[in-house]
C-alpha cells in the first residue's frame, strides 16, 4: 500500500466515518489530492483552497444536508490549507473551527504528524524512514514509497514463521525450539539475515560465520550495547567509542526489543545471561566508572548498582521525590529480580517510606500534641504508621547480612531520622503525663479489659470465650492483625492504656478480673510484686491459678503454640480458654537485631488459633497484651539517661519506683496519678526514649506511646458457613523449571488462575514456606515488596504472575519442598520440589 493510500484509507476515511464531520488543516498542502479523492456519494468534500467565501457556503450547505434523511452525503470533510488554530483567539477568527468542534480535526496530536504516519504505514522500514527524515524533513510520497518494497527476506519469514522485522529479530535473538531447528537445518537464510540486520538496526555483521550461534552472539552484543549507548546522556568513554552501535534512528525498535526480552518470563533468563556476558566482555564497569549518569534504562547489571547508589545519595540529601522516581522507574527492572538486589532495593524503599512517615509526623506534631487526648488520638489514627514503617525497615535491614557502604548509609539515615522524631514526641508525651496522669479519663484501661469485655460474655450460659494473651503486641502490630482477621471475622480493634510500669508481671496481672480496682504493687526488698485481691502474681503459673480459682472447671489454659498442635478437643465444660504466648517479647529481649523476622510467624500462629477456636465451637475471642515496645536501634554511645536523685527501684531500665525528685532528664509523678497503688509514692522515667542502661536495642517498661498504648481485639466468630467462591489454581515456578537454587535469596514466581467469575477481582492470600523432609521450615518469603512484613503473606491477583524472593535458612542445605499455603488453614495450594546448590 502506498503512503497516500494508507493516509486516505487508514486515517482520513476511517476518522471521518467515525465522527461524520472532520476538518483537515494542511499548511504544507500535502494532503489536498488525498482529501479530494475521498469524495463520493456518502462523503462531501469541501476544498477551501480556492475561495474562502464559496467554501464557507459550501460547508454550511453540506453540513445541513448530512442531517437530512434520504439520499445524499452523510459525512463531511473540509480541507483547509492553513495551520490548525492553536488558541481560542485563533479559533474565533477561523470560520471552520465550528465544524471541528462538532466533529474531529486532523492533525490531532503527535501521532498525526507526517513522519509518524509514514512509520505507521511501513513499520518494517522504521529505521530507514527516520534516517530519511533526518536528511529531509518533508520527503515526497514517492521517496517514502520507494523505501523497502516487495516481500523481503522470504527465506527468513518462511523458516521462522514470522512477518515483521521485529518478529524476525526476536526470533534470531531467542528462537523457539522449532525455529532453532529450522535455522540449524541449513544456512540459506544467513545472507538475508545480514540484509535484515543492516536495514532494520544498522548492524553490519563482522562475523563470516553462517551459523545461528555466531550471528546471535554479534547481534546480542550490538543490541545491548546500542541500547546502553543511546540512553547515555554523555559521551561514551574513549575505550568504548569504536564499539559498533546502532544509529539514533533505530533507537525505538532497539528499546522495544530489549523491553520485550526483559518483560517475558520465558526470555528473561536468556537476557540476563547475555547481558552479564556482554558486560564482562566489554569490561563496562571499569570503563564507565567515572560516569555519574548512565541514563534511565539499566541494560546491564552494573548500571543497577550505580543507579542504586544515586538513589541512596538522594535519600541522604532528603530528595525523596528523586528517590521515588528512581524506585518507580526501576521497580520492574530485570536486575532487581535477583534476590540480593531485591533485598537492597527493598531496604531503600522501606527507608524512603520511613523518612516520609517521620517527615509527616514532625510536620503534624504541633497540631496534635496540645494535650494527652490529642496525642493518643493522633497515635492510634496515623502516627502509629511511623512505628510500622520502622519495624518493616528494621526487618529488611536484618536481611542485609554484610551491608556495603551504600546500605550502611541507608540504615544509618533511616534510624537517625526515626530517632529524632520519636524523641520529640516522647518529650511531649511525658510532659502531658506529668500534667494529667495516666490513664486519661474515659479511655479504656488494660486493667478494665477483663471486666468490660469478657465478664459479660461469660455470664451467658454455654457461651465459650477464648482469651489470647500476647506478650509485647505493639499497637501497630495489632492494626496489622486486625486487618487480617477482619477479612473473615467480625473484629473490633480497641486502643487501651497499659498499666504502669509497662512490664510483663504488671501488665499481665492487669488483664485479670477486678484488676482495675484491686491490683497493687508491693515492695519486697529491692524488687516489687503485683498483688491482686491479696494474691501474689509474679509468675505466669500464679496468674493462671488465680483464674482457675475464680472459674474452676469452666477454665482451661495452655500455650498458644501447643493449642495449634493439639488434636484433642477442649473439654465441653470449658467456657474460658486462655491461650498465652511470650514469643515476641522473649525473642526481642534475647536477640533484638534478628528477632523481628519472627513476628510474621507469631501473627500467623494467632490467626491459626482463631481459626481452630472457631472450629471448636468458641463464639468470641479477645486478644490483649501487657505492653508495647520500642526498637532502640538508632541509639548511639551517648544515648543514656542518668537516674534522678532519690531512693529508687529500677524497673526494666526504663522506669523507677520509690521516692525522689525529677530533673532535666527524668520526670517524677505521684504513683497514684499514673494508676499505681501500693507501697510506692512516686513513679519516674526518662523524658526521652533513652533508657537508664546502655546497649538496649529493645525495651519497654517506661512511659511512651509505643510502650503504653496497646491494642485489644474483640472478635465475634461467625459460625455460619460462608460460601467459598475462590476456586483458584496456584502454580509455583523457579527459573523456567530449574530444580536447584544457587543463592540463599532465590526468586520464585507465583501464578494464580481461577475459573470462578465471582472471585476474579479478589486477591488470593498465600503463605510461602520451604519445608525439609521432616516438615521443619527452612525458608520463607522475604518481607518487603509484595510480601506483607507483618504477616509474611503475599496477595496475588488472579491471572497475574508475582515474583517473590525467598529467604533460606543460612545453615540449611539439601532437598526441600516449597509450599504455597492457605495462611489460615495451612492447607497447600501448590508445592514445588527443589534442592540447594550453593557455590562454596
Amino acid at each position: 500500500m502506498s503512503i497516500a493510500a494508507f493516509i486516505r484509507d487508514a486515517v482520513l476515511r476511517e476518522r471521518v466515518r467515525e465522527h461524520a464531520v472532520m476538518v483537515v488543516y494542511d499548511q504544507h498542502r500535502r494532503y489536498r489530492d488525498i482529501c479530494r479523492s475521498i469524495a463520493d456519494e456518502t462523503v462531501a468534500v469541501v476544498d477551501a483552497s480556492e475561495s474562502s467565501i464559496e467554501s464557507r457556503e459550501a460547508a454550511a450547505r453540506a453540513f445541513a444536508a448530512i442531517g437530512r434523511r434520504g439520499a445524499g452525503p452523510k459525512e463531511l470533510l473540509i480541507y483547509v490549507p492553513a495551520r490548525p488554530p492553536l488558541t481560542d483567539e485563533d479559533r474565533q477568527t477561523d470560520p471552520f473551527s465550528v465544524y471541528a468542534a462538532c466533529g474531529a480535526v486532523f492533525p490531532s496530536g503527535d501521532g498525526d504528524d507526517y513522519q509518524s504516519l509514514c512509520l505507521k504505514a511501513k513499520p518494517d522500514d522504521a529505521t530507514e524512514i527516520r534516517r530519511l527524515f533526518e536528511q529531509d524533513p518533508s520527503p515526497s510520497f514517492e521517496l517514502i514509497d520507494n523505501i523497502g518494497g516487495g516481500l523481503r527476506w522470504p527465506t527468513l519469514r518462511t523458516l521462522l514463521q514470522a512477518e515483521s522485522s521485529r518478529e524476525l529479530l526476536l526470533a534470531l535473538l531467542v528462537p523457539s525450539s522449532k525455529q532453532a531447528q529450522a535455522l540449524q537445518a541449513n544456512d540459506s537464510w544467513a545472507d538475508e539475515a545480514r540484509d535484515l540486520l543492516r536495514a532494520a538496526v544498522g548492524l553490519k555483521l563482522i562475523t563470516r560465520g553462517k551459523t545461528w550461534a555466531s550471528i546471535a552472539d554479534e547481534l546480542w552484543r550490538f543490541l545491548l550495547f546500542s541500547e546502553f549507548a543511546l540512553d547515555l546522556p554523555t559521551e561514551l568513554p574513549a575505550a568504548l567509542a569504536d564499539v559498533p552501535r546502532a544509529p539514533e534512528a533505530a533507537r525505538p525498535l532497539l528499546e522495544d526489543l530489549c523491553d520485550a526480552l526483559r518483560r517475558d518470563p520465558l526470555t528473561r533468563p536468556t537476557y540476563v545471561e547475555r547481558a552479564e556476558a556482554v558486560e564482562t566482555e566489554l569490561d563496562l564497569p571499569r570503563h564507565c566508572q567515572e560516569l555519574d549518569d548512565l541514563g534511565i534504562r539499566d541494560t546491564f547489571p552494573f548500571e543497577e548498582r550505580i543507579i542504586l547508589a544515586r538513589a541512596v545519595q538522594a535519600l541522604e540529601a532528603d530528595r525523596l521525590d528523586e528517590v521515588r522516581a528512581i524506585l518507580d522507574r526501576h521497580r520492574d527492572s530485570v536486575w532487581i529480580g535477583k534476590g540480593e538486589s531485591q533485598a537492597q532495593w527493598g531496604l531503600l524503599e522501606a527507608a524512603m517510606r520511613l523518612v516520609e512517615a517521620c517527615d509527616d509526623a514532625e510536620r503534624d506534631l504541633a497540631g496534635h500534641a496540645r494535650g494527652m487526648e490529642h496525642l493518643i488520638d493522633w497515635y492510634i489514627g496515623s502516627l502509629r504508621e511511623t512505628d510500622r514503617c520502622q519495624r518493616e525497615f528494621e526487618q529488611l535491614a536484618t536481611d542485609i547480612v554484610t551491608p556495603d557502604d551504600a546500605m550502611t548509609s541507608v540504615i544509618r539515615h533511616g534510624r537517625r531520622r526515626y530517632g529524632v522524631v520519636t524523641t520529640k514526641i516522647a518529650t511531649r508525651f511525658t510532659r502531658h503525663l506529668e500534667e494529667t496522669g495516666w490513664p486519661p479519663p474515659g479511655r479504656l484501661a488494660n486493667a478494665d479489659v477483663f471486666d468490660r469485655l469478657l465478664q459479660p460474655l461469660l455470664k451467658e450460659s454455654g457461651r465459650r470465650v477464648a482469651y489470647i494473651l500476647v506478650d509485647a503486641l505493639r499497637y501497630e502490630l495489632g492494626v496489622a492483625l486486625h486487618k487480617e482477621l477482619a477479612e473473615t471475622e467480625q473484629t473490633e480493634l480497641l486502643a487501651a492504656c497499659a498499666q504502669m510500669p509497662t512490664v510483663t508481671p504488671v501488665g499481665m496481672a492487669s488483664l485479670l478480673p477486678n484488676a482495675g480496682g484491686g491490683l497493687s504493687l508491693k515492695r519486697e526488698g529491692d524488687a516489687f510484686v503485683p498483688v491482686l485481691d491479696g494474691v501474689r502474681l509474679a509468675q505466669v503459673g500464679q496468674r493462671m491459678d488465680f483464674l482457675r480459682s475464680r472459674f474452676g472447671d469452666r477454665f482451661a489454659e495452655m500455650p498458644l503454640a501447643e493449642f495449634n498442635k493439639a488434636k484433642d478437643a477442649v473439654p465441653a465444660a470449658v467456657d474460658l480458654l486462655v491461650l498465652r504466648t511470650n514469643e515476641i517479647d522473649s525473642h526481642l529481649e534475647n536477640s533484638a537485631d534478628t528477632a523481628l523476622t519472627l513476628i510474621p510467624k507469631m501473627l500467623k500462629q494467632i490467626r491459626m488459633a482463631v481459626h481452630r477456636l472457631k472450629e471448636r465451637g468458641f463464639a468470641d475471642v479477645v486478644i490483649a497484651t501487657d505492653h508495647g515496645f520500642f526498637l532502640n536501634t538508632h541509639a548511639e554511645a551517648g544515648d543514656l539517661c542518668t537516674k534522678p536523685p532519690g531512693d529508687w527501684i529500677n524497673v526494666h531500665d526504663r522506669s523507677l519506683l520509690g521516692d525522689g525528685a525529677g530533673d532535666a532528664g527524668s520526670f517524677v509523678v505521684a504513683a497514684e496519678k499514673v494508676g499505681i497503688r501500693g507501697d510506692f509514692h512516686c513513679f519516674a522515667g526518662p523524658r526521652s526514649m533513652a533508657p537508664y542502661r546502655r546497649g538496649l536495642l529493645y525495651f519497654h517498661g517506661g512511659a511512651s506511646l509505643q510502650e503504653a498504648v496497646v491494642p485489644v481485639l474483640a472478635i465475634r466468630l461467625r459460625q455460619d458457613k460462608q460460601p467459598d467462591l475462590t476456586k483458584a489454581t496456584v502454580s509455583l515456578l523457579y527459573k523456567n523449571g530449574a530444580k536447584r537454587i544457587t543463592t540463599r535469596l532465590p526468586v520464585v514466581e507465583i501464578l494464580v488462575e481461577t475459573a470462578d467469575m465471582f472471585s476474579l477481582a479478589a486477591d488470593l492470600e498465600i503463605l510461602l514456606e520451604a519445608h525439609d523432609r521432616k516438615g521443619n521450615v527452612v525458608g520463607e518469603a522475604k518481607p518487603g515488596g509484595p510480601v506483607n512484613a507483618a504477616t509474611g503473606t503475599v496477595a496475588v491477583k488472579p491471572g497475574q504472575r508475582q515474583q517473590v524472593a525467598l529467604r533460606m535458612d543460612p545453615d540449611y542445605e539439601g532437598k526441600f519442598t516449597l509450599k504455597a499455603l492457605n495462611p489460615v488453614t495451612m492447607t497447600a495450594y501448590a508445592t514445588l520440589d527443589l534442592e540447594t546448590d550453593y557455590a562454596v
